[in-house]
């Protein structure tokens, strides 16, 4: 069985550009008010959700590691 990620958008930091929804139309949307939201806060590791995280602008979507709690994205500095 493969990884699992948790999926959390600070929307203290989205600026609702959609790139989210765009890489991910099954994972993220827009409320009315252009804040991104995950639809499924916990899933399985995919390339799609990745794409998501990499492609935002103010890197407001944090991936980790259900099990682990390890951050996959974004990397450290």
């Amino acid at each position: 069985m493969g990884d699992r990620w948790h999926v959390e958008v600070d929307r203290s930091v989205c600026i609702g550009s959609g790139m989210c929804v765009n890489h991910a139309p099954d994972g993220f949307r827009l409320d009315s008010a252009r804040q991104s939201h995950p639809d499924v806060p916990e899933t399985d590791a995919n390339e799609q959700v990745l794409a998501a995280a990499e492609g935002c602008p103010v890197e407001a979507i944090t991936l980790t590691l259900l099990d682990s709690g390890e951050v996959v994205f974004p990397p450290e500095d």
